[in-house]
């Protein structure tokens, strides 16, 4: 990706225009290629739907079934390029990531008694995005993007961003998750251990879309829920977790916007 990718040399004619700038330019300049390959698609989809129609003797039926299946490969195609684009709004800055994670934590955990305070931070600490509380534990959850070819992954341990380590911020992170834990722990005379979690919103992902490397774990911001939810056993009461939540509302600083 012209100015992001981490495996094609930075050329001059990028200079001085973000990658994000880049992508969507070179993303409207395409948009002639794209239609004249979904054309060929829909035309080979015709093709097939008509073969398929006199193969099981529906000629009166041929061309109908053609121009369905011709329709239907169309929209499809069209979907599959709607989609790519739309899975690097919040790098592009279309969207914000937190209140999208925000909405998938609070759609999928609110009925299983977990409670999720957003923008909070300890006094002197760095700032996390989500704070989720509920029966089988306590996690934070942050929000990063990237460009949409950087892979992210682990590798002998450590964690990747593109070519770059991860450590640093995966350190961080479980350093602010243990400050909230100790924080919370001594407030309410709970033990408490907070799991960090990162939701990536655009980069390469193993396949499952998520890991976990450095004591972070690391996926994407559609199966965070699933993954606190799939944690098995309860550790904290409805009183406890009320009481947590009343004392991370009122003891963790709310985080400037």
């Amino acid at each position: 990706m012209p100015g992001g990718s981490i495996y094609v040399q930075p050329s001059d004619k990028y200079t001085g225009n973000s990658a994000q700038w880049w992508y969507e330019k070179l993303w409207r300049e395409d948009a002639q290629n794209r239609r004249r390959s979904r054309y060929v698609k829909a035309g080979v989809g015709f093709v097939i739907g008509v073969a398929v129609a006199l193969r099981f003797e529906a000629a009166a039926a041929s061309v109908l079934i053609g121009v369905l299946v011709a329709a239907l490969v169309a929209a499809g195609d069209w979907y599959l390029d709607w989609r790519a684009f739309h899975a690097t709004a919040v790098w592009r800055g279309a969207k914000h990531g937190e209140a999208i994670t925000a909405r998938l934590l609070r759609r999928s955990l609110a009925r299983h008694g977990y409670t999720v305070l957003d923008g909070r931070a300890v006094k002197g600490e760095a700032s996390i995005d989500h704070l989720v509380i509920g029966p089988a534990g306590v996690w934070v959850v942050d929000n990063e993007s990237w460009s949409p070819d950087t892979d992210i992954n682990v590798y002998a341990g450590r964690l990747f961003f593109g070519e770059k380590y991860g450590s640093k911020y995966a350190q961080g992170l479980v350093r602010t998750a243990e400050s909230f834990g100790d924080l919370l722990s001594r407030e309410t005379g709970i033990p408490v251990t907070i799991s960090p979690m990162l939701a990536v919103h655009c980069g390469l992902l193993p396949k499952g879309g998520v890991f976990v490397a450095e004591g972070l774990t690391v996926l994407k911001p559609r199966v965070a829920a699933k993954v606190i939810r799939a944690v098995p056993g309860r550790v904290y009461t409805d009183e406890q977790i009320e009481l947590l939540t009343r004392t991370a509302a009122k003891e963790l600083l709310k985080a400037a916007a």
